[in-house]
């Protein structure tokens, strides 16, 4: 990103202010270089906007919190599909380290990407996490990031869980399931994220697809093995997608057992184009679109979705 290019994302981060229609519209140009068509959204990315600015039914906020949608996998799959929470805390000064593993991780469950994996309890400096962890409670996504509406209102607070580890692997794979309206389409494979992080997309036959939106450094480029358990992760996807226009569903597969990871309604907050060009709009017309109930200027009732 060139000075000229940073100093318009300075600006753009503090009109947050403004109305959500709004600012979306701002955020799509600066990422894509395309207008934003919110009356008639074509592309995959288009309608993810859309989604922020009018999808919004009070399940999502519980949903992309990492500790209380423990409650709605549970539910609709079951609690094996969990993994172990060590403790929830408001006050990262709450934590009680001496009484946690050698090994565990510690989450942001408000946000994305504020994870602490601890590898050796005796070489963390816990002053410094702590310091950390409260500056992570400060953060509010969707002023962090493009106002993603479901992120809007959920509390700030750090969850304990186990640390996972795959034999032979150096981090875990994570398998991110793309599922409009309770099917799956694809899965985006993700590797090496503690090395040299490389991800692609797989149809459900585990055939290489011919697109990317990171660049081809970026990208797999060697075989993957399909995992045992890879059939089991989409039958689960299909199940906790029921109901949502789009849903990314991840899992990890560690050692053959399926873990729930999280789920995302806005991947890469709706900035990162497909490439080739052509699959921005082939992908984005596998989301059907509900529409917004007359004399209303957003969707809050989840239960009664209605479409053309």
């Amino acid at each position: 990103m060139n000075g000229v290019k940073k100093l318009v994302y300075r600006q753009l981060k503090k009109m947050t202010f403004l109305p959500s229609d709004m600012y979306v519209r701002y955020l799509y140009e600066y990422f894509t270089g395309k207008k934003l068509n919110l009356k008639n959204p074509i592309e995959f990315n288009e309608k993810i906007q859309w989604m922020k600015v009018y999808f919004r039914p009070a399940i999502l906020t519980k949903l992309v919190d990492k500790y209380e949608v423990r409650s709605f996998v549970e539910e609709r799959i079951g609690k094996q599909y969990l993994n172990e929470l060590y403790g929830v805390y408001h006050k990262p000064e709450d934590i009680d380290f001496d009484a946690l593993p050698e090994k565990f991780v510690i989450k942001g469950v408000h946000a994305s990407s504020y994870n602490l994996i601890v590898e050796d309890k005796s070489k963390l400096n816990r002053k410094k996490a702590i310091k950390l962890f409260k500056k992570w409670l400060r953060t509010n996504q969707y002023y962090r990031t493009g106002q993603e509406w479901a992120y809007k209102n959920v509390v700030p607070k750090l969850s304990v869980e186990k640390f996972l580890k795959e034999d032979g692997q150096s981090s875990l794979i994570d398998y991110k399931f793309y599922c409009f309206n309770g099917e799956v389409d694809f899965v985006e494979v993700h590797l090496d994220r503690a090395e040299k992080h490389t991800r692609g997309f797989w149809d459900l036959e585990f055939n290489k697809l011919p697109f990317r939106y990171v660049s081809s450094e970026k990208s797999i480029h060697s075989d993957v093995e399909k995992p045992d358990n890879f059939d089991e992760m989409i039958e689960l996807s299909k199940k906790l997608s029921e109901g949502f226009p789009f849903v990314r569903v991840d899992f990890y597969s560690v050692n053959g057992k399926t873990i729930f990871g999280e789920m995302t309604f806005y991947p890469s907050d709706g900035r990162k184009d497909f490439i080739p060009d052509e699959y921005n709009e082939k992908i984005g017309a596998r989301i059907k679109l509900p529409k917004i109930p007359e004399g209303k200027k957003e969707i809050t009732d989840f239960e009664n979705l209605i479409y053309d």
